[in-house]
């Protein structure tokens, strides 16, 4: 184990009493404590309404905290210093001196403390975990925040911040090109999030997928008949399509009209989806806790990379969703299984951030890893069980046709793009020695 390198005024500490009592560091180490920090992020993630692309954010962060802790107390794990984008090597920690399992969360909450609005949700319930650690018998041990204190100073130079600033989504009057549709005719989301720092590929740019059909609405194109494939899986849905359609929704924020009321309900992101995949398999397979901060942090960058990736594609391409042209060419009357979401169409999200994630768990997990996906359970859809990572995404991807809300290109050179951006990141990260 590395021993103290730095001073010991680096260091930010909470000590809690009761010296004489020993630490079982066995029960600390049980990853469900981890899991439940993660599941308390994703319900605040909920709760503030996070985009898509902002939650994969949110999730990496964190995740790469806790995970330089477990490489800073455990010989078999590399630091990501130098193996992603622009992260250096920060302070060194005493294993000696703390509890490693209780530093890993604590630079997980306290870096995810930094990215939400509503902290004081994170706060009470870090305040409920330690009291249940200080039940299981924690004693003087040391909380390490100078992890979580340099990832967030990493964070700061990844031009979120300047992003904030750039001029919102432009309209034009080409036909082609994406506009905000209904119920909410929402502006166009983070049409700048390519200008947001990857952590392992080169470039937002870096794996630019094959482009959208050229609009054509001539009857009997190529186009023509890719929007009519749309109006007819949603004109014929049947109960399973529907279904498909529902589960893998994970619209953050759904507008509900009931005649001349309008009221909104929140759901988990795409991103939010496959972090809760993540937990399952950990639990499945039994992992550990090092096992369980790995996956957790491999399959974050890799969601977080793959919107970097897809949001290049989208705001480039900028092809105008189904909803609008079928309400114009075709049928006025018809609506889509799934509210369209305010972004444009190429390429789905769904698709390429499903893929990269897939990649990401099956190299932890295996291939042929069947697992039931309860994830949804907390927004009221039943279970779906599927054969493998790959099955899952696959399902994901083909859900956005379903719905009624991308055309089939954008799902087949999504996947491409995702499968790429994975195994990109499998190929430039070494996590274990």
């Amino acid at each position: 184990m590395r021993k103290l390198l730095a001073l010991l005024s680096m260091l930010s500490v909470i000590i809690y009493s009761c010296a004489s009592v020993e630490t079982n560091e066995e029960g600390l180490s049980n990853p469900k404590y981890y899991h439940d920090s993660v599941q308390k992020l994703s319900e605040v993630i909920v709760y503030d309404i996070f985009s898509p692309p902002v939650a994969s954010r949110n999730y990496a962060y964190p995740n790469i905290a806790a995970y330089e802790v477990l490489a800073a107390t455990h010989d078999e794990y590399n630091s990501l210093s130098g193996q992603i984008n622009g992260f250096s090597t920060g302070p060194q920690i005493d294993d000696q001196e703390i509890s490693p399992a209780v530093a890993a969360i604590e630079a997980f909450i306290t870096t995810a403390k930094h990215f939400i609005f509503s902290e004081q949700k994170l706060l009470d319930y870090q305040e409920e975990l330690y009291q249940t650690l200080r039940d299981q018998g924690i004693s003087k041990k040391v909380f390490n925040n100078s992890v979580a204190a340099h990832v967030i100073q990493y964070s700061a130079s990844d031009n979120y911040k300047q992003t904030r600033t750039f001029p919102k989504y432009s309209i034009t009057n080409d036909e082609s090109k994406w506009r905000p549709t209904p119920p909410g005719y929402m502006d166009g989301i983070e049409p700048h999030w390519k200008e947001i720092r990857p952590f392992v590929l080169d470039s937002s740019n870096q794996f630019v997928p094959q482009p959208p059909t050229q609009f054509d609405m001539t009857e009997g194109s190529q186009f023509y008949k890719e929007t009519m494939e749309v109006y007819e899986v949603v004109k014929n849905r049947t109960e399973e399509t529907k279904e498909i359609a529902s589960f893998w929704d994970c619209n953050p924020y759904v507008l509900n009209i009931t005649g001349h009321v309008m009221h909104a309900s929140k759901k988990i992101t795409p991103g939010g989806h496959w972090i809760g995949i993540t937990e399952l398999a950990c639990q499945k397979a039994k992992a550990d806790l090092a096992t369980t901060i790995e996956a957790y942090t491999l399959t974050s960058i890799a969601l977080a990379d793959g919107f970097i990736s897809c949001w290049d594609e989208k705001y480039r391409s900028n092809l105008v969703r189904p909803e609008t042209i079928i309400n114009e060419y075709i049928d006025e009357d018809w609506v889509p299984t799934l509210q369209t979401p305010p972004f444009p169409e190429h390429t789905s999200g769904h698709s390429v951030i499903s893929r990269a994630a897939a990649v990401a768990l099956t190299s932890i997990f295996g291939d042929n890893f069947q697992f039931d996906d309860t994830v949804e359970l907390a927004y009221g859809l039943p279970v779906r069980s599927f054969e493998s990572f790959y099955a899952a995404s696959d399902e994901a991807a083909v859900s956005r046709l379903y719905g009624g809300i991308h055309y089939r290109p954008a799902i087949d050179y999504g996947v491409d793009q995702g499968d790429k951006v994975g195994k990109l990141i499998l190929d430039r990260l070494t996590m274990k020695k």
